[in-house]
């Protein structure tokens, strides 16, 4: 199949995947500065926060089973627009919430959104990169973390500035609303996934490979359990750094965002230049040593006296977290 039959440039397609990227990074970090203010507002404790943002990965898990189908059936743009713009609209109810049970509802569905914009792009990146026959997914997410930077610090600077809380957050909504409007028609359709996929699907069945690999395999497995490992330090930094800052290490309430800031800014960095990693050096190297790097960091964090040594753990635990995820799905999609 020629690049140039397809209606869309790849290099087109990859810029327009990039500014999704930087929607789900986005719209995710936008919740970290706001937490202190919703545990404040609420008058929850911490064990009571802790079971509502179990929410946001319960809403992810309970759409996560159903996104073969309705990729299958839509074709990944159609869910990263849907998915995109329902985050748009949900985020202003972060602030708007009133109760606990609106909260873990709120929570729920933005948890849904994220689970549904983050597994489409993926598939869509994975799908591009089969056109560029190089890895592209780091440069990726590395977007990702800008977005989350973009998030974490932004909101943060809009309520510096004076705005109020709920209309800072209307601003990220509307961002992210427009981009998704302007990106939908530079992503591959349902047909030309279609077209791409069985490409190279005949490829690999020449040369022996089964079209039809299990799904419940020990590969498929282990890479989830990694995965796994990977989401849980950064589930943790989204969701806990700024009470940890606040409360733990004294950060003043109005930084305290900074912590994700940080390790955004750390991983960002990383994951620019992650694809060239993973060329030059093997990518068991980049997995094992970033790990062992995230648990350092963590360790730091955790046994610092100041939230300035934890801010310096942070920003080991995102060197070291960086690229494990990209890799992981580079391999998963093949």
């Amino acid at each position: 199949m020629e690049i140039k039959s397809l209606p869309i440039r790849p290099d087109t397609a990859r810029n327009a995947v990039r500014f999704i990227f930087f929607v789900c990074g986005l719209g995710l970090a936008s919740w970290a500065p706001v937490v202190p203010y919703v545990k404040q507002r609420l008058g929850i404790d911490d064990g009571v926060l802790g079971l509502l943002m179990l929410l946001i990965g319960g809403g992810a898990l309970f759409i996560m089973p159903f996104s073969t189908v309705l990729l299958n059936k839509f074709g990944t743009r159609k869910i990263i627009f849907i998915s995109g713009i329902t985050l748009g609209l949900i985020l202003p109810m972060l602030l708007i919430a009133n109760s606990i049970i609106t909260m873990g509802i709120t929570l729920f569905c933005f948890g849904m959104c994220m689970g549904g914009i983050e597994v489409s792009a993926n598939a869509h990146s994975i799908l591009i990169q089969k056109l560029f026959d190089r890895p592209i997914l780091s440069g990726l997410h590395g977007i990702f973390s800008v977005g989350g930077l973009t998030g974490s610090l932004g909101l943060g600077l809009l309520i510096k500035l004076g705005f109020q809380a709920t209309y800072a957050m209307l601003s990220i909504s509307l961002l992210i609303v427009i981009i998704m409007f302007v990106m939908y028609r530079r992503l591959y359709a349902h047909d030309d996934e279609t077209r791409i996929n069985s490409h190279h699907d005949d490829k690999e069945m020449a040369v022996g490979q089964s079209k039809w690999a299990g799904w419940f395999n020990l590969h498929v497995l282990f890479l989830g359990m990694l995965c796994f490992c990977a989401y849980l330090s950064e589930g943790s930094m989204l969701d806990w750094s700024a009470v940890f800052l606040h409360e733990e290490k004294k950060a003043p309430l109005e930084i305290a965002g900074i912590g994700y800031a940080a390790f955004s800014i750390a991983m960002a960095t990383m994951r620019l230049f992650g694809d060239v990693l993973v060329v030059r050096l093997d990518h068991r190297v980049v997995v094992v040593g970033g790990g062992l790097l995230a648990v350092f960091g963590l360790l730091i964090a955790v046994l610092s006296p100041s939230y300035w040594g934890a801010l310096v753990g942070f920003i080991l635990l995102g060197f070291g977290a960086s690229n494990i995820v990209p890799i992981l799905f580079s391999h998963a999609g093949n």
